[in-house]
């Protein structure tokens, strides 16, 4: 939502609890927020049920948004917040995360890495480096998962990931560093790029 005007008003109707307005918001914001979901559970059905429960969790706590932030990053802290506690609750009963590519239906993948793969085996390449990709994020401890997913996937800045997870825009960038570092070793391991 670009329009400082209207990210006001669709605050003002939530806080109202107005249910055309918490439609307009999850309407809004649902694609980012799976994929934010997705990608730091690895696993669809986790991820959906995450996602509903951070729309809920903004439309019960709307008012604490105090509008020190933009609304986004407030939903991503909070998106952010439920993942990680997910995660939690995952290892402690020693959840398998992860969804293999052939349980995943064709147009379900939250991020394409191609626009257009025109013949047979550049799809099939296309979803070997996506579940290569999904398998080396799975592997990073959480943290590093969320910067990365954060910067490269969802394109945030440094400034609003530094509110999100509630550090330095310095400690951002030593961290994305080491997570990026991390990452390509794991791909490497996976897919000689």
């Amino acid at each position: 939502m670009s329009n400082p005007e209207d990210q006001e008003r669709l605050i003002r109707s939530l806080q109202r609890r107005d249910e055309a307005a918490f439609a307009r918001m999850v309407r809004e914001y649902q694609d980012r927020v799976f994929a934010l979901v997705f990608r730091m559970l690895g696993d669809r059905a986790e991820a959906e049920d995450v996602s509903q429960e951070v729309f809920v969790t903004v439309f019960k706590a709307i008012d604490s948004f105090r509008g020190d932030s933009q609304f986004s990053t407030w939903l991503f802290r909070i998106a952010a917040n439920h993942c990680r506690n997910r995660l939690r609750y995952l290892s402690r009963r020693n959840y398998h995360r992860g969804q293999s590519l052939d349980d995943m239906h064709e147009g379900e993948y939250p991020m394409q890495l191609s626009e257009h793969v025109p013949q047979p085996d550049r799809i099939l390449e296309g979803a070997q480096l996506e579940k290569t990709i999904q398998d080396a994020l799975n592997a990073l401890d959480e943290d590093q998962r969320l910067i990365v997913v954060l910067r490269d996937l969802e394109h945030l800045s440094y400034g609003e990931i530094a509110q999100i997870l509630d550090v330095a825009e310095g400690t951002v960038k030593s961290r994305l560093f080491r997570a990026r570092l991390a990452l390509r070793e794991l791909i490497s391991r996976g897919y000689p790029l």
